[in-house]
């Protein structure tokens, strides 16, 4: 048995995962970390980036734009090869905005949807706005994990109109399905984002949630000139007022974490989604009725 493999075991007994990435000092580490990716000396980042390379699954780095990184941070929010992700440009059809293993998704029930079976939580809990609640009361939404080894940029999932970005200080819960089985109302808990877009075609309102986690808890927005982290001290409510093409990228994640996605209940769910299914940015992810 490799390193890797035997690694890899002890880290799937769920005990002990959820012990090393929760019962830690989470915000201490997460500050840690984001000092620590950004070492460009040599002596630290070459070791890093090995071991990075070693534990990481699938972390296909011949897709990237370059294939030297001068740290670990530069490797985790690495740029794509020009046509490295296709988008769908189907009118009807709203792409995915990042690559992910797609997790709960489906119908809201009134305000209440689910995190892990037998852990729901509502809209009001994550969103904070009254006016948000009522829009996807009865609507739709679709989590969407990102894993350390997976690209960590977010792209515009239609010609939309970014109109507002909440920032929502908070914890940083480790979001990987153990945790998500044992904390209740984890997304509502931990540090997050609200974006909110409106369709150019139709005029939906679709919202998207970039939740951040445990070593994690850095966002930065295209649109926005100022990067969001547990150390940031306000506007809490960002107006903006910034176009967007399908497929333009609209920020990244420091390292991975999770997006929610939110749309009216006449989008439906491509039929290419399923819970526990691979899905990459670009492809289908829901679809305009009528």
């Amino acid at each position: 048995m490799t390193m890797k493999t035997a690694l890899g075991n002890l880290l799937q007994q769920e005990d002990l995962n959820f012990l090393l990435t929760n019962r830690i000092p989470r915000t201490l580490l997460t500050h840690f970390m984001g000092w620590f990716c950004r070492i460009r000396n040599p002596l630290v980042s070459r070791p890093s980036l090995w071991a990075f390379r070693l534990f990481a699954d699938d972390l296909h780095l011949e897709e990237a734009r370059k294939r030297r990184f001068e740290s670990l941070h530069d490797c985790f929010i690495r740029e794509l090869k020009e046509g490295a992700r296709p988008i769908d440009r189907q009118e009807d059809v709203l792409v995915s905005p990042c690559d992910a293993i797609v997790g709960a998704s489906g119908r809201v029930l009134g305000t209440e949807l689910i995190q892990a079976k037998g852990f729901p939580y509502t809209l009001a809990d994550l969103l904070h706005d009254p006016e948000l609640v009522r829009s996807y009361t009865n609507g739709t939404y679709i989590t969407l994990r990102l894993k350390s080894n997976m690209y960590h940029r977010f792209h515009a999932p239609h010609d939309c109109r970014v109109e507002r970005v909440t920032y929502i200080s908070g914890d940083t819960w480790n979001v990987n399905p153990i945790a998500l089985r044992r904390v209740e109302r984890l997304y509502a808990k931990n540090e997050r984002a609200v974006i909110q877009t409106t369709l150019l075609q139709t005029g939906h309102r679709v919202t998207l949630v970039p939740v951040a986690a445990v070593l994690v808890a850095s966002m930065r927005f295209e649109f926005l000139d100022v990067r969001l982290h547990l150390r940031y001290k306000g506007p809490n409510v960002i107006a903006c007022d910034a176009i967007l093409r399908k497929g333009q990228e609209m920020g990244r994640f420091e390292q991975g974490s999770t997006i929610i996605v939110f749309a009216p209940g006449e989008l439906n769910l491509a039929p290419n989604v399923s819970e526990g299914r691979a899905i990459r940015m670009g492809e289908p992810l829901l679809r305009i009725l009528g």
